[in-house]
């Protein structure tokens, strides 16, 4: 059976990069002053999609809201191996915090319409948060499993994830449409 999955991707700034310039007076990030990277854990969730598309078929759509300049991000998406990628860009939504993020972000993924899985990466390095992925299955009515380490099985409908706690892992079973958040160990990104 092949499933449809969406994935949310984000270009953020490289913090492991930071210098004396990257503050603004206000304690503002100065995005100008660093690099722009891929999201290391969107990358893990692009690559889990990737390898279901892979074992069951169906597509990957990778999506992103950001500045035109994220299209860079969409473009890497596309040459790993994504169907399609669509990039959400407004000057309306500069400095939108997670609840505005999740908003436009559901908004997109409405309107991409089929699915069968949204994967995001766990948290943005850029704000650490993990709200958006959570916030944004809220939004979309349906369940999700955070932190996923190992995509078990998958059968018609309903999928087996490993799941990180902490000081441990559960195995937990969910019914599609699912929204999942990986974890950087998940897997090794193409």
């Amino acid at each position: 059976m092949p499933y449809d999955s969406i994935v949310c991707v984000k270009q953020v700034p490289d913090t492991a990069n930071v210098t004396a310039d990257a503050m603004k007076e206000d304690g503002t990030v100065n995005r100008a002053a660093l690099p722009a990277i891929f999201n290391p854990e969107d990358l893990n969730a692009l690559e889990t999609a990737l390898e279901i598309q892979e074992e069951h078929g169906g597509t990957v759509t990778a999506l992103s809201m950001g500045p035109p300049k994220a299209a860079e991000v969409l473009r890497e998406c596309l040459y790993r191996g994504a169907d399609r990628a669509i990039l959400v860009t407004d000057r309306r939504a500069a400095a939108s915090d997670t609840l505005a993020t999740s908003y436009i972000l559901t908004q997109a993924i409405e309107t991409v319409g089929r699915y069968d899985f949204v994967f995001c990466g766990r948290q943005a390095i850029d704000g650490d948060t993990a709200q958006v992925g959570p916030q944004c299955a809220e939004k979309l009515g349906v369940a999700q499993v955070t932190y996923l380490e190992q995509v078990v099985s998958l059968a018609e409908k309903t999928v087996r994830i490993r799941r990180n706690i902490g000081h441990g892992w559960e195995i937990v079973e969910a019914e599609l449409p699912l929204l999942v958040t990986g974890l950087e160990t998940a897997n090794k990104p193409r």
